[in-house]
C-alpha cells in the first residue's frame, strides 16, 4: 500500500523498524511537504519504506514513458509519485479494481489508518491510497485538548491536501489519454479506409474497456481538511478530480455547509451521509471551539447543497451509535448499506438500492 503523508518522517531509521518512521507532527519542511511511503504488512507488524524525494533518473523516466505511452517531456525533473501513479493505475486495470483515495479523521494513529485502509480493501473490490495528516492519535494529549488540536493540524494540512489532488489529476490525465490514444489507433487499424465507422468503433473500445473509476472517502475530521482545502478559489480541490465523492459522519458545522459543499465537481454523484445516533459525533458536538455547531453527518437539516445526495442511515439495521459505519459490523450486518458504499467506491449511483423521502432531501437507508 502507498501512503501520501505530510507527517515528518524519520528516515534514519531501520525500513523495519514499521509505522515509527511516521511522526506526529507536520513534516520539519512545512505541513505543506508531501512524501510518498510503501507500507508492507508483514507477519506481527509492518514494512515501511518512504520513497526517495529526489528526482528520478532520465532512464527511468525513459522508460515509464514508453512503457505506459506518456505524453511528458523526459528531460523534466519527475518524481517517485510517477512511478506510483503507473503502478496504482496498471494494478487497477489488471485486477478490475478502482481507486479509493482515503482522508482519516480525528485521533488516528498510522496503525489505525492503516487498519482502517485494509478493512476497506478487505470489504470492497478498491485499491485505497490514504492521505494522512498528522492527527496525533491522543500522543501526549487527551480529550478536549487532542481535539482542538487536530482541528489545527487538520486546517493547517489543507495546501498539503490540494497538492495531492494536483498531482491524482496530473497523473491520471496523462495516463486515460494515453489509454484513449491507443485505443483510436486500434479502431483506425481496424477501418483504415472508414473514418465514420472507425470513429463509432472507438465508441464502442471506450465503453467496453475496462474504466478505473478514482474516488474519494473523507471520515469525520478528514470533512474538516477538505472544507478548509476547498477555500482558496483557486484550490485544487475544486477541479473535477474524482468520480465519487463520499463525506461520512462528517465532523463539520452543517450550519452553511452547503457553501463549500457546492464547490466540490464530480464526475458522477456527491454523498454525504448522517446518522444522528453517531456516539463521536456526539462527542465532538459537545466540545468547546470554533464554532463548533450541530455537525454535519449527524444532523437531518438544513440539507440544501444542490449538488449533494444525503444518505440518512440512522435507525438502519447494524449501525446503532457507529461512527465509521463503512466498515465492521454495520456493513457486515446490513447488506444494503454494503451495496451503497460499494457503489459509492466504484464511481457508480449508489443511491439506486436507497428509498427517497422529501420531506428530509434525503435518501434513507434501513
Amino acid at each position: 500500500m502507498y501512503v501520501v503523508t505530510n507527517r515528518k518522517l524519520y528516515e534514519g531509521r531501520n525500513r523495519r523498524d514499521g509505522l515509527e518512521v511516521f511522526g506526529d507532527e507536520p513534516s520539519e519542511k512545512g505541513p505543506n511537504e508531501l512524501r510518498l511511503v510503501s507500507v508492507t504488512k508483514q507477519a506481527g507488524g509492518y514494512e515501511t519504506e518512504p520513497l526517495d524525494a529526489k528526482p528520478l533518473t532520465r532512464t527511468e523516466v525513459r522508460e515509464l514513458k514508453r512503457r505506459y505511452r506518456l505524453d511528458i517531456d523526459e528531460r523534466a525533473d519527475w518524481y517517485a509519485s510517477l512511478r506510483v501513479a503507473c503502478d496504482l493505475m496498471d494494478r487497477a486495470a489488471r485486477e478490475k479494481k478502482h481507486l479509493l483515495v482515503f482522508v482519516h479523521g480525528y485521533n488516528n494513529d498510522m496503525s489505525d489508518v492503516l487498519g482502517t485502509a485494509e478493512a476497506i480493501e478487505a470489504l470492497y473490490d478498491v485499491i485505497v491510497v490514504p492521505f494522512s495528516w498528522p492527527a496525533n492519535g491522543g500522543g501526549l494529549l487527551s480529550g478536549t485538548t487532542a481535539y482542538l488540536s487536530d482541528k489545527r493540524d487538520a486546517r493547517v494540512s489543507m495546501d498539503a491536501l490540494n497538492r495531492f489532488f494536483e498531482k491524482i489529476q496530473l497523473y491520471h490525465g496523462k495516463l486515460t489519454e494515453a489509454r484513449r490514444s491507443e485505443l483510436w489507433e486500434q479502431a483506425l487499424a481496424e477501418h483504415p479506409d472508414n473514418p465514420s465507422r472507425a470513429q463509432e468503433h472507438f465508441s464502442e473500445l471506450l465503453y467496453g474497456d475496462c474504466k478505473v473509476t478514482v474516488n474519494l472517502l473523507c471520515h469525520s475530521m478528514g470533512n474538516y481538511v477538505l472544507k478548509y482545502a476547498l477555500r482558496p478559489s483557486s484550490a485544487m480541490a475544486r477541479n473535477l478530480v474524482f468520480d465519487n465523492v463520499a463525506l461520512v459522519a462528517a465532523d463539520t458545522n452543517n450550519l452553511e455547509h452547503a457553501s463549500w459543499v457546492e464547490a466540490i465537481q464530480t464526475r458522477n454523484r456527491l454523498y454525504i451521509t448522517i446518522n444522528e445516533d453517531d456516539l463521536a459525533l456526539g462527542w465532538s458536538r459537545r466540545k468547546p471551539g470554533e464554532e463548533q455547531l450541530e455537525r454535519l453527518g449527524q444532523y437531518l437539516k438544513n440539507l440544501e447543497a444542490r449538488n449533494a445526495w444525503y444518505v440518512d442511515v440512522t435507525g438502519a439495521e447494524a449501525v446503532g451509535n457507529a461512527h465509521g459505519y463503512f466498515t465492521g459490523t454495520p456493513v457486515t450486518g446490513n447488506a444494503t448499506l454494503k451495496a451503497f458504499f460499494t457503489a459509492a467506491f466504484e464511481g457508480g449511483r449508489a443511491e439506486a438500492v436507497l428509498r427517497y423521502e422529501s420531506d428530509i432531501n434525503a435518501y434513507r437507508l434501513r
